[in-house]
């Protein structure tokens, strides 16, 4: 087998928003684009609404929202904020890295 048959890492990525406000509406909506253009076929999205599961915080020290957390590939990685920053997004996961 050749490493180009190699199956792709699925990243497994937590998304935790507030309800509908701007801010997690934008953020949902920049993570998908990420992920379409630089993670396409090879990622899964959660999104945990704290307003509905706010006790589901504490599984992943949830402290400000939005907040990303990249669950998989390891190690674990934290990104607060809208995610309009998709340079800024891409280097706190690590995407780039994974890709080489």
């Amino acid at each position: 087998m050749t490493d180009d048959a190699a199956p792709q890492e699925i990243w497994h990525l937590r998304l935790y928003i507030a309800g509908r406000s701007a801010k997690s509406l934008r953020a949902q909506a920049n993570l998908r684009a990420l992920c379409e253009e630089h993670l396409a076929g090879r990622h899964e999205i959660e999104v945990i609404d704290l307003e509905q599961h706010p006790s589901l915080a504490r599984s992943d020290d949830i402290v400000a929202i939005p907040t990303l957390v990249r669950r998989l590939p390891e190690p674990l990685r934290r990104i607060i904020g809208d995610l309009s920053n998709t340079e800024r997004v891409l280097v706190g996961l690590r995407v780039e890295e994974a890709a080489q």
